[in-house]
């Protein structure tokens, strides 16, 4: 396949063993992991855990990745539609809340095709992605993914260039999270799991308070309350490359977190915020092939 998936539009020749391109993925899904999770907000871990599968491979350049073994090192098992989907149905038989797809932006084009497929024990589906997406290609999924879960790293360009190589970042994901919003509609939610709707995340980088509030003023207003839920994550943990970015060379400051919270509460955001002590390279998921 000549490849267009990704905001890139880098035109990467891709064929079921081999990747070129920003992604450097084959036309298989490569996989590094598939295991309930719990780490995710409430209403999609629930009590007994997501259903996760993460994929290898990734559409941005994140100076500051967590999980750099698979965004980068292309760690992870490449499985074909048939393979795909039986991990989805073991999820399902361990009792997992959703199938959350995490960094699936690059295997769009597959797993549209897989998720034609009735999903196992009815579990909505969660679209976990970097925000960092094409709308023309979310089209696609309409009617097959049930709750999105994006990103909004950022709104202003240079921030956006700077630490994930993406000038364009605003405009291509504020584009996908509209067209998000558009297929799925208002949140819906069942004793406390999310069954429908998107729920957006920003995560707070030191030094970027203002930015967040940048973030939470465009959701603010973009969407009228109860249309979607928002998620500010205090994780940020100083890993990746940050040679020559000396001001994410350190974790996020509890007053930082304090004011983006507050200016959330003003602006009357509904969701979820994350606490500090939910930052470290502990809570960095084994990329070891479990459950694949």
């Amino acid at each position: 396949m000549i490849c267009d998936l990704c905001p890139r539009r880098c035109g990467a020749l891709r064929d079921e063993a081999h990747g070129e391109g920003f992604c450097r993925m084959p036309a298989l899904p490569v996989c590094a992991r598939a295991a309930l999770h719990f780490w995710e907000e409430p209403c999609i871990s629930g009590e007994t855990g997501a259903g996760t599968v993460f994929f290898s491979g990734c559409t941005l350049g994140c100076v500051f990745c967590q999980n750099r073994s698979i965004s980068r090192e292309g760690v992870g098992k490449a499985l074909g539609e048939d393979e795909l989907y039986a991990v989805f149905r073991r999820l399902a038989d361990q009792g997992a809340t959703c199938i959350e797809l995490v960094t699936p932006t690059q295997f769009t084009h597959v797993l549209a095709k897989v998720l034609e497929r009735p999903v196992p024990g009815g579990l909505p589906v969660v679209w976990n992605s970097g925000g960092y997406e094409r709308a023309e290609v979310l089209r696609g999924l309409e009617g097959k993914v049930d709750v999105y879960l994006p990103d909004l790293k950022y709104v202003t360009p240079a921030l956006a260039g700077r630490y994930s190589g993406a000038a364009d970042y605003r405009s291509a994901a504020t584009a996908a999270i509209l067209e998000m919003v558009r297929q799925r509609g208002p949140v819906r939610l069942e004793g406390g799991l999310l069954k429908s709707g998107v729920l957006i995340r920003h995560l707070i980088l030191p030094g970027q308070t203002r930015e967040a509030q940048r973030v939470m003023d465009w959701v603010a207003d973009s969407f009228p309350p109860g249309t979607v839920l928002f998620s500010l994550m205090a994780q940020y943990t100083p890993v990746g490359e940050l040679d020559g970015f000396p001001e994410l060379q350190r974790p996020l400051r509890a007053s930082e977190l304090r004011a983006a919270k507050a200016y959330m509460e003003d602006l009357g955001l509904a969701g979820y915020v994350q606490e500090l002590g939910s930052s470290g390279e502990g809570f960095i998921p084994a990329f070891d092939l479990t459950g694949l």
